[in-house]
């Protein structure tokens, strides 16, 4: 049988033998043990691997810019039955978006030759422009493109939302920007669809997998303050991912929200 790409077999041991029936309910939850055995496991691998480099702020003799991240599990069935789980990460890691061991994105905008890649080096050189400019005080030039530059960035954000489409379990599949529109009639804030759990359901659904539990965990130093803590679980984020998640899961029978 050919091997599944980034899913992972779970060998359970016999003390954990009754899975959840519900999904877990991503903003507020305790982490099943079946689900903490595939943290343990992608934790391990995070201490251990030498796949590619990414300063988390764990190793001191690490060199450039300290960068914690947040990972994330989700434990699944696949389409023989099989019990696994698919991996994520928020964002980026170690400066791309595809990795071995993880899930993809939902759209990889930093392909090479991408729409995105061509629109941020135009923004740059409007950038440098602008910044030359003001040595010689031509405020009214600079004003103008400053517009231009702010439409065209608009713009570029507006593109790259066009290609985050999400599926659920019935096959249904939403754009982002009709997601935030019909939730909170407004426009979906920067980086939604980055983070770790809506990356995991898609894979999912896209390979005809059942989720079965989640969990997030903070990896690395917190970024400025103590919001995050290594190694310690948190709920998916309320700003960019309850919408989502919200019509991801439609369908899905979920753990009740703690009172």
């Amino acid at each position: 049988m050919k091997k599944e790409k980034h899913f992972n077999l779970l060998n359970t041991p016999h003390n954990i033998s009754e899975l959840p029936e519900r999904f877990t309910y991503p903003f507020d939850y305790d982490v099943h043990p079946v689900c903490q055995l595939a943290v343990e496991e992608l934790q391990n691998y995070l201490a251990t691997q030498k796949d590619w480099i990414h300063n988390f702020g764990l190793d001191p003799e690490m060199k450039g810019p300290i960068i914690g991240k947040m990972f994330g599990v989700m434990v699944v069935k696949n389409i023989n039955g099989e019990l696994g789980y698919l991996a994520a990460f928020s964002g980026k890691l170690a400066g791309g978006n595809i990795h071995t061991r993880f899930v993809p994105p939902v759209f990889d905008a930093l392909e090479e030759g991408s729409f995105l890649n061509i629109g941020m080096a135009e923004l740059t050189q409007m950038g440098e422009k602008i910044k030359s400019l003001k040595g010689i005080a031509r405020e009214e030039e600079i004003d103008k493109l400053k517009e231009i530059r702010k439409s065209h960035s608009q713009s570029l954000q507006n593109t790259l939302f066009d290609h985050y489409n999400f599926l659920n379990t019935h096959g249904v599949q939403k754009n982002i920007r009709e997601i935030f529109s019909h939730n909170l009639n407004s426009n979906p804030p920067a980086g939604a669809g980055e983070c770790a759990t809506p990356k995991l359901l898609q894979y999912a659904f896209q390979n005809q997998m059942k989720p079965i539990a989640m969990a997030e965990f903070w990896w690395g130093q917190s970024p400025k303050s103590d919001q995050w803590k290594h190694g310690e679980f948190y709920p998916a984020c309320d700003e960019k991912c309850r919408p989502i998640l919200g019509h991801m899961l439609d369908g899905i029978l979920i753990e009740d929200e703690p009172r």
